[in-house]
């Protein structure tokens, strides 16, 4: 029975806390300002790679700040590292083909430019090897008239020789000449005759000459045939440099495609290290080293503490008196005397009933509007999770 009264005492205690916190949630605005309750939220980043592996390690656990460009985890790169080296080493085989293509290019167009350079020399020689053919015909054939023209001579000069010594012979029989003239007769007749074997010889000798000459001019205008045949090789060769050049752009396209699959596997080298994007606070941690991950798999949260802000609910009837952009006053629990600056951001566009966690049934069931706050400080004291409440200044009053 003693109890009694101290569990009386007890209970009304209790009745008046509740009483004088339910009050202090409802009372009505001082000096047209707007109270509104809640906890502090961010804006979380969850990081993740850009391709899967095996970690290796992970940097930074819940509750570590962490600062842009920081390293946070790091993914095996060895199967990676390989296919680097593969690359590298097709690199090195492609240029070598670009240079064998090159020296190619280089020797065959060499060879078309001698190639060039004989077919007007040969069309040159040609030329001058007819002309001085045609100049030999025509020498030879003076000769053999010449010659032709000679023997004619001492044919005739040969009859006239035998007729004398014909008429020598029967003048000496008569008693008309003397012996000496008839010797000399004889002997200007076997003269002429010998004349005209010689003449006879040397026109052989010229007519052979002649036959010769034509033969070379024949030999010389077969030489016509040469600078065609020259040009022949020359279209052989420029069939070889089309060649040349399309294996030289071969090798030099798949120096580019090469390269492009290297800087791909570098890439990849790079999207091995994760790195923080922002500078705050790390809230989760999903993965620990040894796991095998995916692309876009989230491995850490970070928050930004830059861009904190207030998540509270206004009653639906002053709702109206919120709009975006309004200044607020920010108090967190850890530090009551301190104020923040703060501005409203954000204005649930539907009404909702009261979240769960309002611990009077009554305040539940009511209709009541979301709203954000955003918390301007440097020294970072709000921290998500953290309750927190907020002063606005009513429309009405403004």
């Amino acid at each position: 029975m003693k109890q009694k009264p101290k569990i009386i005492i007890l209970i009304v205690v209790l009745l008046g806390a509740a009483f004088a916190f339910y009050y202090w949630k409802n009372r009505p605005a001082e000096n047209g300002k707007l109270h509104v309750s809640g906890r502090v939220e961010g804006y979380e980043t969850n990081i993740g790679p850009k391709i899967g592996g095996r970690v290796d390690f992970v940097a930074a656990r819940e509750g570590d700040l962490v600062t842009k460009g920081q390293l946070l985890v790091k993914i095996s790169d060895d199967d990676i590292q390989a296919q680097m080296r593969g690359a590298n080493a097709r690199i090195l085989m492609a240029k070598e083909q670009e240079t064998d293509a090159a020296y190619q290019v280089e020797a065959i167009k060499s060879q078309i430019e001698e190639a060039k350079i004989k077919i007007q020399q040969s069309k040159e020689e040609a030329s001058s090897e007819i002309n001085q053919a045609e100049s030999s015909v025509a020498l030879a054939q003076a000769r053999v008239a010449e010659s032709q023209a000679a023997l004619e001579q001492s044919q005739a000069e040969l009859e006239l020789a035998k007729k004398r010594k014909q008429r020598y012979k029967i003048m000496l029989e008569r008693g008309a000449v003397s012996t000496d003239e008839n010797d000399q007769a004889q002997t200007t007749c076997d003269t002429a005759e010998a004349t005209v074997k010689a003449k006879q010889a040397l026109l052989l000798v010229s007519q052979r000459d002649f036959k010769k000459s034509q033969a070379a001019l024949l030999q010389a205008r077969s030489m016509r045939l040469n600078p065609p045949m020259r040009n022949s090789q020359m279209e052989t060769l420029q069939k070889q440099l089309i060649q040349a050049e399309h294996k030289l752009k071969s090798a030099q396209h798949e120096i580019t495609n090469v390269k492009a699959r290297r800087d791909e596997v570098q890439s990849s080298i790079d999207y091995l290290t994760v790195e923080s994007p922002i500078d705050g606070v790390v809230t989760a941690r999903a993965v620990e080293p040894g796991a095998v991950v995916t692309p876009g798999q989230t491995l850490l949260s970070v928050i930004n503490l830059d861009e904190v802000y207030l998540r509270g609910y206004v009653p639906e009837a002053r709702i109206g008196e919120v709009r975006v952009g309004q200044l607020a006053k920010v108090f967190l629990d850890s530090f009551p005397s301190k104020s923040f600056e703060g501005k409203v951001t954000q204005i649930d566009p539907e009404g909702t009933f009261t979240p769960e966690n309002i611990y009077f049934k009554d305040d539940r069931v009511k209709q009541v509007f979301g709203i954000k706050i955003s918390i301007n400080q440097k020294e970072h004291f709000a921290k998500p999770g953290m309750p927190a409440d907020a002063e606005i200044v009513s429309k009405k009053n403004m």
